[in-house]
């Protein structure tokens, strides 16, 4: 997909499309795991999965930020046709990669279950919960090499075939995830068992393919020889962006001991209702992932007017997205809860169906921040998209210390709704008082 010239809009579409049906079907993961655990194995088992899904979110969303960050590098030297220099970017993310995901996973296996315990997982859940998430953090380096591989294929403007990899290694997913929880009766330690062979054959297909149709991402030996230049800008552009999206998710798990505090039936109506929130969310941080190449991309080539206009483009995009959304979830929202999780409880169908009325109309918001964030990282940003993170930390530290206690769950549901609204201030205004964006302008 070429980025650097013809129609913005239609460019960027295009662009998202395959990176948004990519996320749905890489959350097709975890909700087909829900769904079949929730019919086969009850509420309980959904709450297991539910009372450490935060702790396993901020361990991907590092790394999904490490691999992020490591592609912008990429996709600027793409941008600016350096392929030497992208080659050895690519070398270096490689080398990267594994010293960030090996310290990660030794870090999760000594702490998880002092963690659980720390986040007050109740203890008739507690091993449950235990069980499934130790298997999906000793193999946490499959999430990363998947990540970082279709990352560095979107960095050269490909991002359809990382779809056709997870739309088949998906279905793998939904046949195991029978195969070991209904018919070994393995459960939820099944689940987590399916999504890693899932995911392992993605990034197996994803190695094929650079290897014999994406050649100019393949590293020769000398790419590997120490650059400190390049290796400064790739740890400092990826660990910015694995601490942005860890401190969210660090945030998340502040606000988990509240949210277990209030018992299973609550946790498992939160579990349903944020699976329903991420599917929803896609079109927004998919339009965001877009944006963040895109800059990247004509950030390297100086096409300035196009990257102002491709982020204005952004922000009508999810404008637009969340309008839709109102109409089509707000009625249906007990429904749709009912479909993921299989409950019939009315607290677990009516906690999840208020959460997610109260979120979706913010979505314009946080469409805002997401793409504000990653066109800011594209630019070669790295305190003000963590700044950001630091508002939702502190916000959701406030809600999890003052408000949870007095308002219950009524507080989780408008933790972050308000505090997307602070955020979306700060980012917007520090993109349009960066230099860069008012480079190729008068007098500029």
């Amino acid at each position: 997909m070429d980025l650097l010239h013809g129609p913005i809009l239609k460019s960027l579409l295009l662009f998202a499309l395959p990176i948004m049906a990519s996320r749905v079907f890489q959350q097709i993961y975890n909700t087909m795991d829900t769904l079949i655990v929730g019919y086969t194995l009850g509420d309980s088992s959904i709450a297991a999965m539910g009372a450490c899904s935060s702790i396993y979110e901020m361990m991907t969303g590092f790394t999904f930020g490490v691999g992020n960050g490591l592609a912008i590098v990429t996709a600027r030297c793409f941008g600016r046709q350096e392929t030497d220099r992208m080659k050895k970017s690519v070398a270096s993310c490689i080398v990267i990669g594994v010293a960030v995901t090996l310290v990660v996973t030794i870090l999760a296996t000594i702490f998880m279950h002092p963690l659980l315990r720390l986040l007050k997982t109740p203890a008739e859940i507690l091993e449950e919960s235990y069980s499934y998430i130790s298997i999906l953090s000793i193999f946490l380096f499959v999430m990363f090499a998947y990540n970082l591989c279709s990352g560095l294929l979107r960095a050269i403007g490909n991002s359809f075939m990382p779809l056709v990899f997870l739309i088949f290694s998906s279905l793998v997913n939904i046949v195991l995830d029978l195969l070991f929880i209904r018919t070994f009766g393995m459960g939820v330690r099944g689940a987590a068992i399916a999504t890693v062979i899932a995911q392992g054959i993605s990034v197996v297909l994803c190695l094929i393919y650079i290897v014999t149709k994406a050649k100019i991402l393949l590293p020769e030996k000398r790419h590997f020889a120490l650059d400190r230049g390049l290796y400064a800008d790739l740890l400092a552009q990826g660990f910015s962006m694995g601490f942005m999206s860890s401190i969210i998710y660090v945030g998340s798990i502040v606000l988990q001991p509240g949210i277990n505090s209030l018992g299973y039936e609550t946790i498992a109506g939160h579990t349903a209702a944020r699976k329903l929130f991420s599917f929803s969310m896609m079109p927004l941080s998919s339009m965001a992932q877009a944006v963040n190449t895109y800059v990247a991309q004509n950030r390297g080539a100086d096409n300035w007017e196009r990257v102002r206009k491709g982020i204005r483009y952004a922000y009508i995009f999810c404008f637009s997205v969340t309008a839709c959304l109102i109409l089509l979830v707000t009625p249906l929202a007990p429904t749709m809860v009912h479909l993921i999780s299989g409950s019939s409880d009315p607290t677990v169908l009516g906690n999840g169906a208020r959460y997610l009325r109260v979120a979706i109309p913010f979505f314009f918001a946080l469409g805002l921040v997401n793409c504000s964030r990653l066109a800011l990282q594209a630019l070669g940003e790295k305190i003000l998209p963590l700044l950001s993170s630091f508002i939702e930390l502190f916000g959701k530290i406030i809600f999890a210390m003052v408000f949870i206690p007095r308002y219950h769950y009524s507080a989780v549901i408008w933790c972050e709704p308000i505090i997307w609204c602070f955020m979306a201030a700060e980012l917007v205004i520090s993109l349009y008082r960066n230099p860069y964006m008012r480079k190729g302008k008068s007098g500029n």
